[in-house]
């Protein structure tokens, strides 16, 4: 299985990489996970996965300055293969983002990418929080329980979303979500990568997910 992680200089791509390499072993699945920038190894990829990490703006440009890399996950995602985005990188699958002015997204889920109201709390939104979902509800999710913990680093986060894209939420002075899914397109507002037992088992899923 081929599975590009994809590198427009933003994000942990390193610990993705890892994480995915580990869940892989985990299952007893043989995976083949490449940090990559060409498209045409993106073009051939089995799954997708963009991390991302700092400003909204930024990483959309990043990931336009190599010539060919959007159009090639783009093409690859719609015919089908599965699409993980974590942190900015599921930020990006929004329909925009407002921080450093406003940057169209891929449109891929309702909503856009909006700075928190957290009310007395600080941002940016650091640390471990749990998560709440219906059991049962996506199978990302399968192995996991309501409470289980993730590890996040925000200070923008979705508004606005479709509640059937949102499958998993936080507290943080208030609703925040943290998972979306819309078809084969998926994301994490969490760093699954540092996420420990709960990101393995929800980058294990991934490398199983049939959409």
């Amino acid at each position: 299985m081929l599975v590009a992680v994809i590198d427009y200089q933003s994000g942990n791509l390193a610990s993705a990489a890892r994480g995915l390499a580990l869940a892989a072993a985990q299952r007893d699945i043989k995976a083949d996970v490449r940090i990559t920038a060409d498209p045409e190894l993106v073009a051939r990829a089995e799954r997708i996965v963009l991390p991302g990490q700092g400003a909204f703006a930024d990483c959309a440009r990043g990931l336009k300055s190599v010539d060919g890399l959007e159009e090639a996950l783009f093409r690859r995602v719609d015919e089908g293969a599965p699409f993980l985005g974590i942190c900015v990188g599921m930020q990006l699958m929004a329909e925009r983002g407002l921080e450093h002015g406003v940057t169209p997204g891929f449109g891929w889920v309702k909503g856009e990418i909006a700075r928190m109201e957290v009310g007395a709390n600080r941002l940016p939104h650091m640390g471990w929080n749990e998560l709440a979902f219906e059991p049962g509800a996506h199978k990302l999710l399968a192995g996991l329980v309501p409470g289980d913990h993730a590890y996040f680093v925000h200070s923008y986060a979705l508004s606005g979303g479709r509640a059937e894209e949102i499958i998993a939420t936080t507290e943080y002075g208030g609703e925040v979500v943290a998972m979306v899914a819309a078809g084969n397109r998926a994301g994490t507002q969490f760093h699954a990568e540092k996420s420990q037992l709960v990101g393995l088992t929800i980058l294990g899923n991934f490398l199983t997910w049939t959409p």
